[in-house]
């Protein structure tokens, strides 16, 4: 099951600084919800707080509230590695593990989880870990090869085999296509399509043609002035979004008239 995913007030720190000011957003099960917006106006940030990726870096904070299907995932008896198995992330460059084959990558976050299973099981896990990842056509004769081996289209559908093989009920993808090349991009595009009947997704994107293929729902990210905290100036659905939004930051950001 996937799930919803609603934030409130969401502030974010890192040490005294406030990078991301005062997000509410409503992320709908089973869709892609795209983040947009310039460079620096808090759009990663905010995606690593939705599986507290953010915490991990010293000094960093989040003040205000993200629930899942009524959960606070900054509960105070809320695990934070329950939380990153139920929510997965996909980085921006590919990033299997190199001394690791195919087989052991897609397994690697279950063995983390120390989930052990026989070996007729993950084998079946893996193969539909490929098979959820489009896939497995092309690497199942060479499964002990070392993952680092694929082109980096095909290591991007190996760290989101990867990332599925757990479980997760929400996959965050940070600018997934950015090192990749126009048919590798396709390819993931395509992919997310798929996966989102199985996955609530969220994607961080630079690429508006993107946001515009693959998404619902749509955010548009910005800041005041370098040094100000970045903001979410408004969400709608996609095509709303990018036909007539109701703002006319968004509109000159969309439109290519920006700063």
């Amino acid at each position: 099951m996937s799930k919803r995913i609603d934030v409130s007030d969401l502030d974010i720190y890192y040490g005294d600084f406030k990078a991301v000011q005062g997000v509410t957003m409503a992320i709908e099960p089973r869709s892609v919800t795209a983040l947009i917006g310039p460079s620096g106006c808090g759009k990663s940030t905010f995606l690593r707080t939705l599986n507290r990726m953010h915490e991990v870096i010293p000094g960093a904070r989040v003040e205000g509230k993200a629930v899942m299907d009524g959960v606070d995932i900054y509960g105070k008896d809320v695990d934070p590695v329950e939380v990153r198995r139920q929510i997965g992330m996909v980085f921006q460059r590919p990033n299997p593990f190199p001394t690791m084959s195919i087989r052991e990558n897609v397994l690697a976050g279950v063995k983390l989880n120390n989930r052990r299973m026989p070996k007729p099981m993950a084998e079946e896990l893996v193969e539909s870990s490929l098979r959820g990842a489009n896939l497995w056509n092309e690497v199942k004769d060479r499964l002990d090869k070392p993952g680092s081996g694929l082109s980096g289209g095909q290591q991007q559908r190996l760290c989101i085999a990867r990332a599925i093989a757990v479980s997760p009920q929400v996959l965050l993808m940070d600018e997934p296509c950015s090192a990749l090349d126009p048919i590798s991009t396709l390819a993931i595009e395509d992919l997310i399509h798929q996966l989102k009947e199985d996955f609530t997704i969220v994607i961080v994107t630079h690429n508006m043609q993107q946001a515009s293929r693959v998404s619902d729902r749509t955010g548009f990210f910005n800041l005041e002035a370098t040094g100000q905290p970045g903001q979410l100036v408004e969400m709608d659905d996609t095509t709303t979004m990018f036909s007539s939004p109701s703002k006319k930051a968004t509109e000159d950001y969309i439109s290519g008239r920006f700063g």
